[in-house]
C-alpha cells in the first residue's frame, strides 16, 4: 500500500534533516578509536593520564602517531615524569591531516609536519617538528627535528582514518627528542584537605583524613583529579547515616566523590553518561551519570541526585566541585523507586457533567477533527522540520 503524499514529504525531509546533521558533527574521540586495538592500550592510557586525550579530541583536524605497548615500555622505562611523558607524546600529534595515501603522494618525497608539542609553545625553536620521508620501496619513515635528522620510526599501519578530521597511523618507535625529553617541572604541590576547609568544606575535609581516604586523592592529583564536595551543612546533615557505615564502606563513599581524570566544567557538559569513580574496583562499579540541563550539571545516581552549585579551584590538573548532596552508591544505599500509581475505581465517567471539570482535552479532540483549531502533531512536526531544514541548506 503505498504511503500518502504527506507522510512521504515528512519522511524525506527527516532523512534529508539527520544526513545534513550528521554532515555537520564530525567529533572524534581518541579514546574509543584506541581501546578498539590492545596493543596500544599503554600508549592510550598514557593519552588520558596526561590530559592530551582531551586536547585531541578539541581539535579538527589532527594526526595521531601511535605507538604499541612494547615501544610505550620503552619510554617508560626511562623514568620521565608524567609531565615529561605529556611532551613526548604530545611530539606524536600533528597538526594537519596525513592519512596512509597521503604519506605516499608528499611533494618532493620529504615534509616537515607541526606537532602539537611545537603548537602549545613547548617546544624551542623548530624542535617541534616531525621530518616526513617516503623512502625506497614504499617505507616511510619519522624523525624529530632536532634528532639530527635521523629517522628513527617507521609507518606501520592505518588504524583508523576519517579524513580530513583524524588520522591515527601506527608507528614503529618513540619519536626520539632531547627537548621534548627534558626535565619538565610540574604544577605546584596543591594540599586538597587544606583548599577544601578554607572553601566550605571542613567537614568533607575531616571525613577524608580520619578515613585516610586523602592519600588516595593526593596520589591522584598529579595524573588527574576531579571532586565532588558536599559542603559542611550537607555532611552534617548526612552523619547519622554515615555512622552506619562499616569502615571499608565509609572509604568507598569517600572515594566516591572523586573522578581520576580532570574534568573541567565544560568537558562535564559535553562528556554527559557514567563515569567511573575512585571506588570503582572490577565488579564494584561505583559510577555514577553527569547530565546537564543548560548550565546545570547533575550527578545522577539511582539513589540520589546532586547538583554542582559552584568551583573551588580548577587549576588543572585538579578541579574541585561543590555539590548540594552526599553522593549515595547504589552498593551501598537503598535504590529509590517511584510510587506504585493508585487504582482507578470502575465505573461511569461522570466527568464531562461533573460542576468545574476541565473539558479542554474534548474541546482539543473535536477542534483536531474538525482541522480548525490549529496544526496537529504531524503537520506542526512537517513545518518544524522543514524550516530546520531551510535554515540548514541557507
Amino acid at each position: 500500500m503505498p504511503h500518502p503524499p504527506a507522510l512521504t514529504s515528512s519522511l524525506a525531509l527527516s532523512a534529508l534533516f539527520l544526513f545534513l546533521l550528521s554532515s555537520t558533527s564530525q567529533a572524534h574521540n581518541i579514546t574509543r578509536i584506541l581501546a578498539k586495538h590492545p596493543e596500544l592500550s599503554s600508549f592510550n592510557h598514557y593519552l588520558t593520564l596526561t590530559h592530551l586525550a582531551t586536547e585531541i579530541n578539541r581539535r579538527q583536524t589532527i594526526t595521531v602517531l601511535a605507538i604499541d605497548n612494547a615501544a610505550m615500555s620503552s619510554l617508560l622505562s626511562k623514568g620521565l615524569s608524567v609531565y615529561t611523558i605529556k611532551n613526548v607524546l604530545s611530539l606524536h600529534v600533528l597538526v594537519d591531516y596525513f592519512g596512509a595515501k597521503k604519506l605516499h603522494q608528499i611533494t618532493h618525497g620529504t615534509t616537515l609536519a607541526s606537532s602539537m608539542f611545537q603548537a602549545t609553545g613547548a617546544a624551542a625553536g623548530t624542535s617541534g617538528y616531525v621530518n616526513i620521508t617516503n623512502l625506497k620501496g614504499g617505507k616511510v619513515g619519522f624523525g624529530a627535528q632536532d634528532n639530527d635528522g635521523k629517522l628513527n620510526s617507521f609507518y606501520v599501519k592505518s588504524v583508523q582514518e576519517i579524513p580530513y578530521n583524524i588520522s591515527v597511523l601506527q608507528i614503529s618507535q618513540v619519536l626520539t627528542s632531547a627537548e621534548a625529553e627534558a626535565p619538565t617541572a610540574g604544577p605546584s604541590q596543591l594540599n586538597l584537605t587544606a583548599i577544601l576547609s578554607k572553601q566550605g568544606c571542613k567537614a568533607f575535609a575531616d571525613l577524608l583524613i580520619s578515613s585516610g581516604a586523602d592519600t588516595t586523592f593526593e596520589t591522584n592529583i598529579d595524573g588527574g583529579l576531579t571532586v565532588f564536595c558536599p559542603t559542611d551543612a550537607v555532611i552534617n546533615g548526612f552523619l547519622p547515616k554515615y555512622k552506619n557505615l562499616t569502615t571499608s564502606q565509609k572509604v568507598s563513599l569517600l572515594l566516591y566523590h572523586g573522578i581520576p581524570v580532570y574534568q573541567s566544567l565544560q568537558m562535564l557538559k559535553s562528556n554527559n553518561g557514567l563515569v567511573n569513580t575512585l571506588a570503582t574496583d572490577k565488579a564494584n562499579k561505583f559510577d555514577f551519570t553527569v547530565q546537564n540541563d543548560g548550565e546545570i550539571v547533575s550527578l545522577e545516581t539511582e539513589v540520589v541526585t546532586a547538583k554542582i552549585t559552584g568551583t573551588l579551584i580548577d587549576e588543572e590538573p585538579l578541579v574541585i566541585y561543590k555539590v548540594n548532596k552526599v553522593l549515595q552508591p547504589t552498593e551501598l544505599f537503598k535504590v529509590k523507586t517511584a510510587p506504585a500509581p493508585k487504582e482507578v475505581a470502575e465505573g461511569p465517567d461522570d466527568s464531562a457533567d461533573a460542576p468545574g471539570s476541565d473539558d479542554s482535552n474534548d474541546q482539543t479532540a473535536d477542534s483536531d477533527k474538525n482541522g480548525d483549531a490549529g496544526l496537529d502533531g504531524g503537520r506542526l512536526g512537517m513545518v518544524v522540520l522543514s524550516l530546520c531544514v531551510g535554515v540548514l541548506l541557507m
